[in-house]
């Protein structure tokens, strides 16, 4: 099969609602393309999302889809998870509506450890409501809303995850399909919950991190880069000179969220009702 044609994607004559020239075109290539090499059946996989310009990626990928609430997917995906963990969960979404509206849930999702799998597109602004600050826009960033400047420190995703002891810490950038392709495999396929931060550039309303920016201020990690030093990965998700790209992290020792419960691989509506005393075990971990 010619490498640009996948099973995942839509008919042709699909209207694509991003701007020629966005970053979002080529990480959606780079998703399919990752779904296509893992050899995932698109009948058992549930693309995820939100609310926002990423938040549309699910609609163009032929699969089961879910658009939630503006920054409420991962709670949409955990749910689906648990009431099927035989699904391959994927959650695709901007970060405006994974680190701002949904920040109470990225973080608790985190703790949980749910087999999920997290894509976010981080253009460092909010593209679908035309060019304000995002929780990542960097300091100093000039937009409509915010004329004299951004003046808030970034938020920043991977440190937030890292000190969370999130198993699967990744970034990658999407003007480089290959390579995140690949890193999106490595997060698909990893038993946890994983998070690949994805910086995308907006080519409207984001004039300073364009694709010429991400060229000059990123670097992939060297290849004897130790996925399992939490504290040296920490170092380098705040690493300001050069961002660094790749796998920062990986952990399979955290136990996963559908074990601790005590969810079988039997889809809930297939099986008998949970019993009080799995069902107050169920309510308890999740509060």
């Amino acid at each position: 099969m010619n490498k640009t044609v996948t099973p995942f994607d839509m008919p042709d004559g699909i209207d694509v609602a991003w701007c020629p020239g966005c970053g979002n075109h080529m990480l959606l290539s780079a998703v399919k393309f990752a779904l296509h090499e893992l050899g995932i059946d698109r009948k058992n996989l549930v693309m995820v999302s939100g609310i926002g310009q990423a938040a549309k990626a699910p609609q163009y990928i032929k699969a089961n889809m879910f658009n939630g609430l503006h920054g409420r997917s991962l709670p949409a995906a955990q749910g689906i998870k648990l009431a099927n963990r035989n699904l391959v969960v994927v959650v695709e979404s901007g970060d405006g509506d994974m680190y701002g509206e949904g920040g109470n849930h990225f973080l608790h999702a985190i703790r949980r450890n749910i087999d999920i799998t997290v894509i976010v597109h981080d253009n460092m602004v909010y593209g679908l409501t035309k060019g304000q600050a995002s929780p990542t826009s960097q300091r100093g960033m000039t937009t409509p809303i915010q004329e004299n400047g951004v003046m808030l420190e970034p938020f920043n995703p991977l440190a937030v995850a890292l000190a969370l002891n999130a198993p699967f810490v990744a970034r990658a950038y999407a003007g480089d399909v290959e390579r995140t392709q690949e890193i999106i495999k490595q997060a698909i396929a990893f038993k946890g919950l994983s998070i690949v931060d994805v910086f995308q550039p907006c080519v409207v309303f984001n004039k300073v991190n364009t694709y010429q920016w991400f060229r000059e201020h990123t670097v992939y990690l060297p290849e004897n880069h130790n996925v399992r030093d939490r504290t040296g990965a920490f170092g380098l998700a705040i690493q300001q000179d050069k961002l660094p790209l790749g796998v920062f992290y990986r952990n399979e020792q955290r136990e996963l969220y559908e074990d601790q419960i005590g969810i079988g691989t039997i889809p809930l509506y297939q099986s008998n009702p949970l019993d009080e005393e799995a069902f107050q075990k169920l309510v308890n971990n999740y509060l």
